[in-house]
């Protein structure tokens, strides 16, 4: 069966067929002026899913770039204002040094390679794989700069007093990705009014460090004189400069569609009159957090290191994020966390038992059929329907049942367990958050077990429910299989 993925610009279902036998893949990173929050990493986490299903699913290999924003990204998504990154650099200054602290380019890079850092450990707790190439806006000015210069070349931009702007009306296709055409933006909407701009809806591809940005502490020498480059153009050049100026996917926030992913388009075709510059774009749409968007400017957001807090697995959430179709908004609460973190550890379970009895497995002594896995099938039939992971869990839970049927009967012949396996592979490979879990008990767990052990040697059986009761209310369950104490967290 193909893959057919829903692509946001023609706005329906398509089969993905790769230009090349190497899928290439880019995914707009975080722009590192703050710790990344749950509702950053749904996105990353639907790039993951994809990217993990066209390498399990389809055997494809895939040239994956996911960017890393440390200049240009201004607040409110502007031409004009304060760069993201700037202003933490000011914040954490005058909180050290006092409000008359200044600040450096150097300053400024450190915060922003800060948050960067927290940012890959972050994935890395989410069990996200790593991109092939993890670029730096600020790395790749002069890249920019070349683009701008073929743009102002080929008549698509524009300098003023100010900078250098793209010319949206000689883009015909401007608004196809987000349904904002040019006769739908009125003056003023998503930016600022300024009377040198040929159209309201012109974008920044350099700023000049001149007027209200004369203070701009990331700044490069260019043709137009000290400046820096618009969050747009970025994207643009990153891309073509390590994946070719086409490419198979682009993938994003559904914040990102206007201005961010309809500019790239615009300034990549007419900078290399190539089209489509992306054949298939996915955006996820965001959490709702008590009937609001999860965003930093609401201030609903909750980070990694405060879901661990909260006595959660980073792989709880990832979890949780991937059990609804990243084209559904997710209504986050904490309950749904926790009745997640519960059927996680129930496949955990389900595929440390399977591994276990597998190594006991006998060959199947009659020429009775094997146990028929449709679910693998159908498994795989709801991933290529446009990542439907809601339908391929519930094929989980079907192999789970029909696993334990086989169990409750007696033995479990080589044969099937073959067969369990290698659909229990497919799964951790694709969702990537059913590896059995380490657990690293406390000091006061581990007392209250080796406590219970010694009630139960003795059989004590009152005390030793009582400890166990005591265990449940931390948070553990345990399990007696003969001797042993089997602990799970629950």
């Amino acid at each position: 069966m193909s893959l057919t993925l829903y692509n946001t610009l023609t706005k329906h279902e398509e089969e993905f067929k790769p230009l090349r036998s190497v899928v290439t893949m880019y995914t707009c990173g975080p722009t590192v002026y703050g710790r990344p929050h749950m509702g950053n990493y749904s996105s990353f986490l639907m790039a993951d899913v994809l990217r993990r299903w066209l390498e399990a699913g389809h055997a494809y290999t895939v040239k994956h770039v996911k960017n890393i924003t440390d200049v240009g990204h201004l607040v409110a998504d502007a031409d004009t204002g304060e760069d993201k990154v700037e202003k933490e650099a000011r914040r954490i200054a005058t909180e050290k040094r006092g409000k008359d602290a200044t600040v450096t380019m150097e300053d400024v890079l450190a915060v922003a390679e800060m948050y960067a850092s927290q940012f890959i450990e972050d994935e890395k707790a989410l069990n996200i794989l790593e991109p092939t190439e993890r670029p730096r806006a600020s790395k790749f000015v002069p890249e920019m700069i070349a683009i701008i210069q073929e743009l102002i070349a080929k008549g698509h931009a524009y300098e003023t007093d100010d900078g250098v702007y793209f010319d949206v009306r000689t883009f015909k296709d401007y608004g196809q990705l987000s349904g904002n055409t040019l006769d739908k933006l009125a003056a003023g909407a998503r930016v600022a009014v300024d009377e040198q701009k040929k159209h309201p809806a012109d974008f920044a591809l350099w700023k000049k460090c001149v007027g209200h940005n004369a203070s701009h502490v990331l700044r490069w020498a260019s043709p137009w004189g000290e400046g820096f480059p618009g969050w747009h153009i970025e994207c643009s050049a990153m891309s073509s400069s390590l994946l070719g100026d086409q490419i198979d996917l682009h993938t994003g926030g559904e914040d990102n569609i206007f201005p961010h992913h309809e500019c790239e388009i615009a300034q990549s075709e007419c900078a290399s009159h190539k089209k489509p510059f992306v054949r298939c774009w996915l955006h996820k749409r965001h959490i709702d957090l008590a009937g609001a968007k999860m965003s930093k400017s609401l201030g609903n957001v909750f980070t990694i290191p405060d879901i661990i807090a909260r006595g959660y697995s980073p792989l709880d959430l990832r979890y949780y994020l991937l059990s609804v179709h990243y084209r559904t908004n997710l209504k986050f609460t904490f309950e749904g966390l926790d009745a997640a973190r519960k059927v996680r550890l129930k496949i955990v379970e389900w595929m440390d038992d399977l591994r276990a009895r597998s190594t006991k497995a006998v060959p199947r002594p009659t020429k009775d059929q094997e146990v028929y896995l449709g679910h693998q099938a159908r498994f795989v039939e709801a991933m290529d329907s446009d990542l439907n992971t809601p339908a391929a869990l519930a094929e989980i839970f079907g192999a789970m049942n029909t696993y334990y049927v086989v169990v409750q009967k007696g033995t479990l012949f080589k044969e099937d367990a073959r067969s369990f396996l290698t659909f229990a592979d497919l799964i951790e490979r694709t969702f990537g958050c059913f590896a059995s879990d380490a657990l690293v008990l406390s000091s006061e767990v581990q007392s209250l077990l080796s406590e219970r052990a010694v009630a139960r040697k003795a059989k004590d059986f009152a005390a030793s429910d009582r400890l166990r009761d005591q265990l449940k209310k931390l948070g553990y369950e345990v399990r007696d299989e003969g001797t042993e104490q089997k602990v799970k967290k629950i």
